[in-house]
């Protein structure tokens, strides 16, 4: 793990953390208001009020600025904004992948970040898209990686953090070589980098699989930063995953369009009756109020990063309380694309049972995709611990015990356990009184491996006929 970076509580692939930099720690997941140096729709300072612990603005555009250049050069990036917390700066690779090339070389642009005292610098990379052919991913990765390279060989240890960008297009296996290839070269922070198109395609289901291999090459211990994360309603996915930095030009960008963010999705201003908010913006203002309000773009941008900065709030306390994955799935249900996000992490189910911690409060099943939860896919590998002989009655809770030897009691996603384990973990689990047909197809599953594990003992099932129990039930009784 990077000295720079402390994991404090985890759940799921996701942690809190502490992420040391020169202008002081930050609390992650957090999320890194996005500052252009010509235009502040909101004050850094006032960001800062309202609990931003950490800013991201664009060393380039400040280098291509005389004035600005000179300023900071002489004052320094945070005097510049008027922020004196942690401040990380972007090289120009965004202005790179819209116009195709950019006046500044690599190694230029790398140390005019550590002139103008950014905490975090970020080397020039190649942005490759997401729909273009392997040959040009390759090719741009490769370049890429000699840039990362020369910018670790350049750098000093102990001062400024240094990021190292993972690139590789929608590619899973160049995403975990290129993630592979940072974690070597000892990077400080890791951004995940040109998934934007994915985002704003709500490719959600690629975004996934970009991440989870990029994090796979990673490893657990590396802070990881997904650029240009902006919007609400992915903050539960993406720190499910294990990203720990967020940035959000949304807030502005989505204010000038007049649209409004919340933690479900974009609203109009125009089609709203009510403002379903109460931060200092909404709890006093009708949406028509808004609209005629000559400030409305600010006010806007102003709402727009109040409901993000709870969202990263909410996000904290369901790592911290151990429900990170119901939030998930609160989330992932308010629009069908990104749904497939979540469908895309059950996918990857069994990795991030791997890193998910096995203490824990009490589990909510809400759907399908809870079948897969880590709490289901640990008990289906352990089952097989249930020592047992003689006569065995398998049945839900409540049915007449006399005469056996031992009793299961059999509860979906779960299948069979001993009664006795009934208020402990993850038995204890709150599911719905209906059970789905994943969850019926695991718990059934789970009972034919503990029937196979134990040869010797008979089983009656006082169960309704689960889906597809066919061959293979002959020690059975009815």
């Amino acid at each position: 793990m990077p000295d720079c970076f402390e994991i404090l509580n985890k759940d799921l692939a996701g942690r809190i953390g502490r992420l040391r930099t020169p202008h002081g720690a930050v609390e992650t997941p957090a999320l890194m208001p996005v500052v252009n140096p010509h235009l502040r729709l909101i004050e850094p300072a006032d960001l800062q009020r309202m609990g931003a612990e950490m800013l991201i603005t664009n060393s380039y555009i400040i280098s291509q600025d005389p004035e600005l250049k000179e300023f900071a050069e002489d004052h320094g990036v945070h005097r510049l904004l008027g922020f004196d917390g942690p401040i990380m700066t972007d090289s120009g690779a965004f202005q790179l992948s819209v116009y195709g090339d950019i006046d500044v070389q690599p190694l230029e642009i790398l140390e005019f970040q550590r002139s103008i005292g950014s905490d975090i610098s970020v080397p020039l990379d190649i942005p490759t898209p997401p729909d273009v052919s392997r040959t040009r991913a390759e090719a741009e990765l490769a370049e890429t990686e000699q840039r990362l390279t020369e910018a670790r060989d350049h750098w000093d240890d102990g001062g400024p953090l240094l990021a190292g960008p993972i690139q590789g297009s929608k590619y899973p296996e160049l995403r975990f070589a290129a993630a592979r290839r940072v974690r070597e070269l000892g990077f400080d922070l890791c951004p995940i980098g040109a998934v934007v198109p994915l985002m704003e395609a709500y490719r959600y289901s690629d975004l996934v699989d970009v991440v989870a291999a990029s994090k796979k090459g990673l490893g657990p211990a590396a802070p990881v930063h997904l650029f240009g994360a902006g919007h609400p309603m992915m903050f539960a996915l993406a720190a499910a995953l294990g990203c720990d930095l967020f940035d959000s030009a949304a807030y502005a960008l989505y204010a000038r369009d007049d649209r409004y963010l919340t933690a479900r999705g974009t609203l109009h201003l125009e089609d709203l009756r009510y403002l379903p908010c109460c931060c200092e913006v909404c709890k006093d203002r009708s949406p028509e109020d808004l609209s005629k309000d000559p400030d409305k773009m600010e006010l806007l941008a102003r709402h727009n990063i109040a409901v993000s900065l709870a969202e990263m709030r909410e996000v904290r306390q369901s790592i911290w309380e151990g429900s990170l994955w119901e939030l998930v799935e609160r989330r992932c249900r308010s629009h069908p694309r990104i749904l497939d996000g979540l469908r895309a992490l059950a996918s990857h189910a069994k990795w991030i049972e791997e890193l998910d911690p096995v203490s824990r409060s009490t589990c909510f099943y809400l759907g399908p995709e809870s079948a897969v939860r880590p709490e289901v896919l640990r008990y289906s590998t352990r089952i097989e611990r249930i020592e047992l002989s003689g006569r065995v009655l398998v049945a839900e809770p409540g049915v007449d015990e006399e005469g056996y030897d031992q009793v299961l009691w059999f509860s979906p996603p779960f299948g069979p356990y001993p009664k006795e384990l009934a208020e402990t973990a993850p038995l204890n689990s709150e599911v719905p009184k209906a059970s789905d047909e994943a969850g019926l197809f695991e718990a059934h599953a789970n009972l034919r491996r503990l029937m196979e594990a134990n040869p010797a003992a008979t089983f009656e099932l006082r169960l309704e006929d689960p889906p597809g129990w066919g061959e293979g039930t002959e020690k059975v009784k009815r």
